[in-house]
């Protein structure tokens, strides 16, 4: 029985690299995580261990530090692309570069009601992602970026319903029409073109979807991601598709009849699991095909 040695590339995970700009008494901060993965003719590592084509991992975390010196760091998307077109381009061997960027954010601490120059509190848990490919090497050569956010927790205490659903003789959940509504979004949305400005698109992506969760009167979970992703596309003809994953935070009323007291939506015991998950990809009718890329990014293959 023969075997082949399907598909593969190998990077550096997890480089953490936080770029401090300190030429004005005002500095700025950028604080992210990059991972790098190569693809290219390295059969032989794997076959038989000649590590001749093999650019070390090691280098290419050396490379991100030293790229976000040299070039700077602004928007991941332009940091991800210089870093991939790089490997491409100057490194021999390799066909195809994908780096993937989360991004943590901080917010200036206030000194006597004063924005302080150099001092920040980290923000959170939520988390600016992308994900950038370069193929191929030349006129040939092909970029797609992946923008996104993770970790996006929000709720709203009204405006939310859950009615009309099937049920079974295991079916206990009684409706409502009134519930509160909580997630922690993932949301990946791809470009279909590299000529973005990447911070005001993430900006105003990022409040279109607040926009629509807050104030669409949901019926369910599974409505309001598709409205905030169809608005996305209706304020984004540079977003072809988006790809939304919601879990359910549950909130369950806190039954007080024991104690003769009433509780009229007040209190809540926040279930952490488990919960329901909800997940949808909206895509205009006439996108351009996704590729490997964007299925590997967004959990579909």
């Amino acid at each position: 029985m023969g075997y082949l040695l399907g598909d593969h590339q190998y990077g550096k995970a997890e480089t953490r690299l936080v770029r401090i700009y300190r030429d004005a008494p005002r500095h700025e901060i950028r604080d992210v995580n990059v991972t790098t993965a190569l693809r290219g003719a390295f059969d032989e590592a794997y076959l038989t261990g000649d590590q001749s084509a093999v650019l070390p991992t090691d280098t290419q975390k050396n490379t991100a530090y030293a790229f976000a010196k040299e070039h700077g760091l602004g928007s991941i998307e332009d940091f991800g692309l210089t870093l991939a077109r790089h490997f491409v381009d100057d490194v021999a061997p390799v066909t195809g570069a994908r780096i993937e960027i989360e991004e943590y954010s901080w917010q200036r601490a206030t000194v006597d009601g004063v924005e302080h120059d150099h001092t920040w509190l980290r923000t959170g848990p939520e988390v600016r992602t992308a994900a950038i490919t370069i193929e191929g090497k030349g006129v040939d050569q092909r970029a797609q970026v992946i923008g996104g956010v993770k970790d996006l927790v929000i709720l709203k205490s009204t405006g939310s319903e859950f009615a009309g659903f099937l049920k079974d003789e295991y079916t206990t959940l009684p409706e409502t029409h009134d519930r509160v509504m909580a997630t922690s979004i993932v949301a990946k949305w791809r470009f279909s073109s590299v000529d973005v400005d990447w911070e005001a698109a993430y900006t105003s992506i990022r409040a279109v979807m607040v926009k629509e969760f807050a104030t669409l009167q949901s019926l369910a979970l599974q409505q309001t991601l598709w409205h905030m992703g169809t608005a996305v596309l209706d304020a984004h003809p540079e977003v072809a598709e988006i790809r939304l994953v919601a879990p359910n935070k549950h909130h369950f009323l806190i039954d007080f009849s024991p104690f003769g007291l009433e509780n009229p939506g007040e209190v809540f015991f926040a279930a952490d699991r488990p919960y329901g998950l909800i997940e949808a990809t909206i895509l205009r009718e006439d996108a351009p095909d996704a590729g490997e890329a964007w299925h590997a990014s967004a959990g579909l293959a």
